[in-house]
């Protein structure tokens, strides 16, 4: 359920969290993007600015703010003037689709042979159903670069693993009940691995080190090993497969 009014709440250390609705949801994120895009027009303006960071996530936006320049009261009816503005109109929200390679199985995706047995579907189908479609960036967490996309069709929605692996390379693709992912640098993680794109995903030297951002869609499609080999590395940017659209929301 999408709340009449987003619930603002002050978090401590100068932060303001702000939520839309509980869970994941569609039309939540859109208001999510609707309300993030208008607070960095205004703090890119200037006109507040004592904005300092906005986190967007599924369903919530987290405002950093400097306290010598602006206050949680200030920021809290800014919020509200900006959101009775945008609820009801319909907003072109600025978005690009990204073309990412994946190679499918073996030692790329450790976890699709436990996936396939689930779901009884072949190597191919299953490659078939996961770039059918193009997903949604709800957002950015939970290590630098991790992009968390959605929804999974139902039948490859398959939960987190039980026990989380130490260690997920750079670059893996996997799938968590409704969401797939891509981690963007090595770290523990409990998806479950499908693939691995060779493409640099998040380079730290780069502003902003990551390309994709919420609200832009992503659509994976597979490559053989000696593709894979021949792409490995390239920043995602470098690979020019982005293409650039507007949606109106």
């Amino acid at each position: 359920m999408i709340y009449d009014n987003p619930v603002i709440k002050e978090s401590g250390g100068y932060v303001v969290h702000i939520e839309f609705c509980t869970g994941i949801n569609l039309n939540c994120n859109i208001c999510v993007q609707k309300l993030w895009q208008a607070l960095m027009e205004l703090s890119k303006s200037g006109i507040d600015g004592g904005i300092e960071e906005i986190v967007p996530a599924y369903s919530s936006l987290t405002i950093f703010y400097n306290p010598e320049k602006t206050c949680a009261d200030k920021l809290r009816k800014t919020v509200l003037q900006q959101w009775k503005k945008l609820k009801d109109k319909k907003l072109p929200l600025e978005s690009s689709l990204w073309m990412i390679p994946v190679a499918y199985g073996g030692t790329f995706g450790p976890d699709l042979e436990e996936i396939l047995a689930a779901t009884k579907l072949s190597y191919e189908s299953f490659i078939a159903v996961h770039t059918s479609k193009e997903y949604l960036c709800y957002m950015l967490g939970f290590t630098p670069g991790f992009v968390y996309l959605g929804d999974v069709d139902d039948r490859i929605a398959l939960p987190r693993l039980k026990s989380p692996k130490s260690r997920i390379a750079p670059g893996s693709v996997g799938i968590a009940g409704k969401q797939t992912g891509i981690y963007g640098v090595e770290s523990p993680g409990g998806w479950r691995i499908i693939g691995k794109t060779p493409i640099k995903m998040f380079d730290p030297r780069r502003s902003p080190p990551i390309a994709i951002k919420p609200g832009d869609k992503v659509r994976f499609y597979p490559v053989t090993v000696e593709q894979y080999k021949q792409m490995e590395g390239v920043y995602l940017t470098d690979l020019s497969t982005s293409q650039g659209e507007q949606n109106e929301h």
